[in-house]
């Protein structure tokens, strides 16, 4: 849990609960409080764990098309019938109402990535709603919270964001129905201790603004319209999402099916609307202005926050080795001797259901596309059973942009559908977003080529998807985006840009073996550089010092000369996943577009000299119809680096990783499985289970690069280590032909993992990876051997074989200040 408590967000929503329902089960840390474990006793673990993970406190979720018959009579001989039924009591009472709100203060420690170092104080007011189990009362409560945060348009948003008093929201903030009774929280993160009174009063009146002027119809409409849209989307999660979504209330003896019945909770909604105008303002009047049941927790960073805990953990410690005999000494030593040994020993899975190999279909199915053109520009056609809905995708090359602008292509991403186009100011757009689409996006994209390290695809992904009937609205919000963005407001660019700082910063703690991986690729291959441009600690650091920038008018002006070179159709490839019978409209609504966006077609000068081209069409010879325009740089020299990020966290991220081959090359599968082999056979066990870490393991990346990583790890050399005897243990091949056939099924489970039809066909239009290059990496796993895989583990794996690079993030460690060999950030 000390991984965990490194994040101040979770530390700040971890209080937040425990103190609003101070009085049962919610007021203590469900995964155990770090000081407090020490005093847990192994009886006491054990008897926890015989009456809540007991299948009389379970239920069973089945989704899919498989017999519902055979589910159940798994269930009964494989569980029920070998245990005796029990009555667990874990009913949670309700939290008895408190007469007064309430105030209460905690401490966290700094953030050395926070956007304004001395704004790092958190506030936020939470109110104690009702109980999840009256379905109607909380979907009603879940539209509130979203028409009162939710998008520039929303009442908190004007209030809270736009003025710049923080950069966010607060990490807890709007409806949460995981609890038994449901809470709803408002407040900000990254503000000044001297603004918390302010705060704490426009809350107040942004509440009573809601009560006499209430919601406009356009925006019941449009977050109805994206109830709409969720229903429609199809993903290859909707089972797990449906088991998700009832969990809660089903734990607490709700009814799941009637939780499901959204259609029939809408044409409530609506018909409460029209009984009574004053529904949703009366709901608030209830629910937040009469609510005595008020907690206002705010957090401040505390520069002892760490050396505090530490020393009350060692003092804890010390008094628990102080009352030890020497006999208890000696024992509990014993035990660890014999923890040790079983965990070393090899598990027998023979008891569980397994696939075989021979079950896995050898041929994958095709996914047929047409490619045709629009107003001149290269269109990936792909007919899927979308479910009335159409998909929309741009991939717009970067290779004409300045070097120097590099740096400014996320932020460009992140802003450019959010500062208004056109007659639309930002506030008009994003309403006209949320009525006529299911959104529209613009992502960063660094695609590896599939057949050499050193070429990779450079450029920028839109992406929208819209019901049928609104295909024109949605090409008339991208041809205003094209022709006529809004770059005129800077307020509202800071809001955008403190936002998008104080995300990445607070990312580091969830996602930091993320970033450790992308720095620690940083200078294996071209691709893995301009990734940690993009997206690791070099865009973290970039994204700070333009919160700490005065003037933005430079940063602004920046993003139009970019716009100019991005938004080209002459740089431009488009794809359409929609219905047959959809299709020849929407080809002709993108053939629109098209015209619209003419203007904006300009023919410029590639800024690296050696281009490489692959067709649209493998068919076709290079340079005979469309191509992709990859960047090829012959004279890449790889250099090995090991970098480490001090960072306040109790806990590291550990990454290494080892320049290997491309996607299509003989002996890329067999480090595919070897990566999934190593993680579950030997880096699983050293890593977690020895070593104490979250997660750890290998992977074999598209772009040629074979990593080794932690995740919240309480140890850094020593998991280096680790990764080191991993490789030994494949190179001397001490596992099974059961242990290559598991990492088979496991590869598989991913390379056949369901394909939404919203997503049919992407893997081709983004990296040109066919239907043919799949089946020939599919054979190519299938022909996978013991002997192949000690053979790759020693010509790519092995010490003076690679070409590697290593990164930390982490607390202060001596081992590596004395150690010259590092770059200490």
């Amino acid at each position: 849990m000390k991984g965990a408590f490194s994040d101040n967000e979770r530390v700040y929503a971890q209080h937040l609960q425990n103190k609003l329902y101070p009085d049962h089960t919610y007021s203590v840390v469900s995964g155990g409080e770090p000081l407090a474990i020490p005093d847990l006793s192994w009886q006491q673990l054990r008897d926890f764990h015989a009456t809540h993970y007991h299948p009389s406190n379970a239920r069973f979720f089945t989704y899919g098309d498989l017999p519902l018959e055979q589910h159940l009579k798994q269930i009964q001989e494989q569980a029920l019938s070998r245990f005796q039924r029990s009555e667990p009591n874990t009913a949670v009472p309700n939290q008895p109402h408190w007469s007064s709100p309430r105030e209460e203060h905690v401490t966290c420690s700094p953030d050395a990535m926070a956007p304004d170092p001395a704004k790092q104080n958190t506030m936020c007011m939470s109110y104690l709603l009702g109980d999840i189990t009256d379905t109607f009362e909380a979907f009603t409560l879940s539209l509130l919270s979203s028409l009162m945060i939710s998008g520039p348009n929303s009442p908190f948003y004007k209030a809270l964001l736009e003025p710049n008093i923080g950069t966010d929201f607060s990490s807890v903030v709007g409806y949460d129905g995981s609890t038994k009774e449901a809470s709803f929280s408002i407040g900000l993160q990254g503000m000044a201790e001297e603004d918390i009174e302010r705060v704490k009063s426009i809350i107040g009146q942004t509440v009573d603004g809601i009560i006499a002027d209430g919601f406009e119809d356009e925006r019941i409409e449009a977050l109805l319209h994206k109830l709409e849209i969720q229903m429609k989307h199809q993903s290859t999660s909707f089972g797990l999402s449906l088991a998700s979504y009832i969990a809660s209330c089903w734990n607490h003896d709700g009814d799941p099916v009637q939780l499901l019945k959204i259609s029939e909770d809408v044409a409530r909604f609506r018909q409460a609307l029209k009984d009574n105008p004053r529904f949703l303002q009366d709901k608030v009047q209830h629910y937040f202005k009469d609510n005595t049941h008020r907690l206002t927790l705010t957090m401040s960073p505390d520069d002892a926050y760490l050396d505090k805990q530490a020393r009350t953990e060692e003092d804890k410690l010390q008094l628990k080795i102080q009352a030890l005999s020497d006999s208890d000494k000696q024992d509990i030593y014993q035990k660890g001797l014999e923890l040790l040994t079983a965990q070393s020993q090899t598990q027998d899975a023979s008891c569980l259901p397994a696939l075989k190999v021979s079950d896995i279909e050898p041929t994958i199915a095709l996914t047929p596309v047409e490619l045709g053109t629009a107003g001149g520009v290269p269109v990936q056609y792909c007919e899927q059973p979308t479910n009335g809905m159409v998909y929309f995708r741009a991939m717009c090359s970067l290779n004409t942009l300045p070097e120097d602008l590099r740096p400014y292509v996320p932020l460009f991403c992140s802003v450019i559908t959010r500062l208004g186009c056109g007659s639309l100011d930002y506030r008009q757009q994003s309403q006209q977003m949320e009525l006529k689409t299911g959104g529209m996006s613009v992502s960063t994209q660094v695609i590896p080529d599939s057949s050499e390290l050193d070429v990779y695809e450079q450029g920028i992904l839109l992406s929208s998807s819209c019901l049928e009937r609104n295909l024109p609205d949605m090409f008339h919000l991208w041809s205003d985006t094209f022709n006529s963005p809004r770059f005129d407001d800077e307020e509202r660019f800071r809001s955008l840009v403190m936002m998008s700082a104080q995300e990445l910063a607070n990312g580091i703690s969830y996602s930091g073996h993320m970033y450790a991986m992308s720095r620690a690729a940083r200078n294996l291959t071209p691709a893995g550089h301009l990734q940690e441009v993009f997206g690791g600690m070099d865009q973290v650091k970039f994204m700070k010092r333009m919160a700490e920038t005065q003037d933005l008018s430079l940063a602004l002006r920046t993003l139009q000369r970019i716009k100019r070179h991005l938004l080209n159709p002459e740089n431009m490839r488009c794809a359409l996943n929609a219905t047959p019978q959809m299709m020849t409209g929407a080809a002709g609504q993108l053939e629109d577009f098209m015209i619209n966006i003419a203007a904006n077609k300009k023919l410029r000068k590639d800024v690296r000299p050696n281009i490489t081209e692959r067709p649209l069409n493998p068919l076709e010879t290079p340079g005979s119809g469309p191509s992709r325009k990859l960047i090829s740089e012959p004279h890449f020299k790889p250099c090995q680096m090991k970098t480490f990020f001090q960072l306040p966290f109790p806990i590291n991220f550990v990454s290494e990783c080892i320049r290997t081959v491309p996607f299509t090359h003989q002996d890329y599968a067999s480090l595919c499985l070897l990566a999934r082999m190593m993680t579950a056979k030997f880096l699983h066990g050293e890593i977690r289970e020895k070593g104490g870490a979250y997660g750890g393991g290998a992977r074999m990346g598209g772009g040629g690069l074979f990593t080794f990583y932690s995740y919240r790890d309480p140890n850094s050399m020593q998991t280096l280590s680790a990764f080191r005897k991993g490789v030994d243990w494949a190179r001397e091949g001490q596992f099974t032909q059961q242990d290559i056939d598991e990492a088979k099924l496991s590869v598989f489970s991913a390379v056949d993992s369901p394909v939404a039809p919203s997503d049919k066909g992407m893997g081709r239009f983004l990296s040109g990876v066919t239907d043919e290059l799949k089946q020939g990496h599919r054979e190519r796993l299938f022909a996978v051997t013991d002997r192949s895989l000690v053979d790759v583990a020693a010509r790519y794996l092995g010490i003076g074989q690679r070409t590697c690079g290593v990164a930390i993030l982490g607390p202060d460690n001596d081992a590596i200040k004395k150690d010259p060999s590092w770059i200490i950030k």
